[in-house]
């Protein structure tokens, strides 16, 4: 019996020590997925119609590090400039240079631009933040290899994040539109 009683405080053992492996893994984390979709219309009519000739969907981006301090201020009430309609734009610019975290705006030299939210932009669904730009016939006539949110219209403005994608190129007369969802958990 005395036999049988250490085997079972062994096996307890055995198991409270699994158990107790398992608690001390588990970490406090922050999660966030992105989805970048580009629609791309023919000419103005095309876009009004809702019509576009092709739609690609990018997952992933990198968060800049600029775009998290400025996110940490905005929750602590300690400064920042607000991610909002009045403020958020889209980056487009034809750098192919890797993201990485430390970069502070779109790396293209010359041809870049950041256009303004659309109507209603951004929204909040549940856990979801989804940003629209839409880049008319005129603007953002390049080739299309990276995209940032910014808190402004340039590169003096916070960028939350950077995604390098080659999309092709945008000619005048087309309208493209840039959305970014981000989800949280």
């Amino acid at each position: 019996m005395k036999k049988a009683l250490i085997s079972n405080i062994g096996k307890i053992g055995e198991a409270l020590s699994r158990l107790f492996s398992k608690v001390r893994k588990i970490t406090d984390r922050v999660w966030y997925k992105t989805e970048w979709t580009i629609s791309k219309y023919a000419d103005e009519a095309a876009f009004l119609a809702g019509n576009p000739f092709a739609t690609t969907i990018v997952k992933n981006n990198v968060l800049l590090n600029e775009g998290i301090g400025e996110m940490i201020d905005l929750f602590c009430g300690i400064g920042g400039t607000a991610f909002s309609e009045a403020n958020a734009y889209i980056g487009v610019g034809d750098s192919d240079t890797a993201a990485a975290a430390t970069q502070t705006a779109l790396q293209a030299v010359t041809n870049k631009a950041y256009k303004a939210m659309e109507a209603d932009y951004p929204v909040r669904a549940n856990q979801t933040v989804t940003f629209r730009s839409v880049f008319d016939g005129s603007s953002g006539n390049f080739a299309w290899k990276e995209f940032s949110v910014a808190n402004g219209n340039s590169d003096l403005s916070k960028n939350l994040n950077r995604k390098v994608s080659d999309q092709g190129t945008k000619i005048s007369g087309q309208t493209w539109t840039v959305d970014l969802a981000i989800t949280f958990s």
